[in-house]
């Protein structure tokens, strides 16, 4: 597999938001990405665009963990076929509401030239709701 390979670039993506390494989550991405997110939640929509993937959603939802509470993301599963590469991870962490946040998560990624061209998320909202949006 190549650095290009749709599996390599969404195995590599979910690892750096593990790591923390901003650089790679940046890179991985194409500039016209899009993200859909499911549910009624404030985060739930189609985000457009790697600036509103990385700053408006998934720099928002960082914004809902404690500090210090960073959520743990281990990858589970890649499932890939051709540019199709379907990604499970787990969650895990402290709510700035002192709740436990801990969801599995699966991404449908779309990978072309070696960046993400969008991803369809699909996770617990209401478990989503219950902890990250308490009190809403």
């Amino acid at each position: 597999m190549t650095a290009t390979d749709p599996r390599t670039v969404v195995t590599a993506y979910v690892n750096a938001v593990a790591e923390g390494d901003l650089d790679t989550v940046v890179a991985s991405f194409a500039e016209d990405v899009t993200w859909t997110y499911p549910g009624d939640l404030p985060l739930s929509r189609t985000w457009r665009g790697r600036d509103a993937v990385l700053e408006d959603f998934l720099g928002a939802a960082g914004a809902l963990f404690a500090p210090g509470g960073a959520p743990a993301v281990v990858l589970t599963n890649v499932v890939a076929d051709g540019e199709q590469v379907v990604a499970e991870w787990t969650s895990q962490g402290t709510t700035v509401h002192g709740h436990r946040y801990d969801n599995r998560c699966l991404g449908v990624f779309t990978v072309r030239d070696g960046r993400i061209t969008s991803v369809r998320e699909y996770t617990d909202t209401q478990h989503v709701e219950r902890t990250l949006f308490a009190g809403r």
